[in-house]
């Protein structure tokens, strides 16, 4: 008696599941090449080191001090912050805010892979900064794309000439209204006052005011 009920209310089971959608008709003639099961072969490519590959970019300040190219570049860039008076050496204080710094390495290359030259540049530790102490604000205006197409356009139809340059060291003629404080760097401490802090007076890479500097 159980069996033939159970046999009796299996077809109102089923009428109570949900229909299965069936897929749309294809309507549009393209055939794809995976319809006519025909698949390109997967081709891998073997990544091997490439001889331009080197030198490799430091990865810490005492490892690019070992090598005479990159002591070399370390100097270039300091001097080049120098010569541009981008700070005064002063006494540390403790209400100082330091906001620190730190050497970043890239060797620079030519169109076909070759090394043009090695490019070090001290940065400070921007994130160490404090709103209201060393930066306030930060907004940094820009050029619109609108603009440059606008002056191309007008180059092209008048027919002048254009130059593209590249400024060496361009954060560096940015004068700071904040007073900013960062150690010296490693590599570059003067021996005479070893535990004197650098009082910026141009903007430095990565600070937060850099760009409106």
């Amino acid at each position: 008696m159980t069996s033939l009920t159970t046999l009796q209310s299996a077809p109102n089971i089923v009428s109570s599941l949900p229909a299965v959608p069936t897929p749309p008709r294809r309507t549009h003639p393209m055939v794809t090449k995976a319809q006519n099961n025909i698949f390109c072969p997967k081709q891998l490519s073997v990544t091997t080191k490439h001889p331009l590959a080197s030198p490799l970019e430091p990865t810490f300040t005492s490892q690019a001090l070992k090598d005479p190219q990159w002591c070399k570049a370390m100097a270039n860039e300091f001097n080049a912050l120098v010569s541009h008076g981008t700070w005064k050496l002063v006494p540390q204080s403790s209400a100082f805010n330091i906001v620190g710094c730190k050497w970043v390495f890239r060797v620079k290359r030519h169109p076909d892979g070759t090394v043009d030259r090695f490019k070090a540049r001290l940065v400070a530790k921007g994130f160490n900064q404090r709103p209201g102490v060393d930066y306030t604000e930060t907004f940094s205006p820009i050029i619109k794309p609108t603009t440059i197409r606008l002056i191309l356009s007008l180059a092209l139809s008048n027919g002048w000439s254009l130059h593209q340059l590249d400024v060496n060291n361009a954060f560096l003629h940015g004068q700071l209204t904040e007073q900013v404080f960062m150690p010296q760097p490693v590599g570059f401490v003067d021996q005479s006052h070893p535990q004197h802090v650098y009082a910026l007076q141009k903007s430095i890479y990565r600070l937060k005011q850099a760009p409106r500097a």
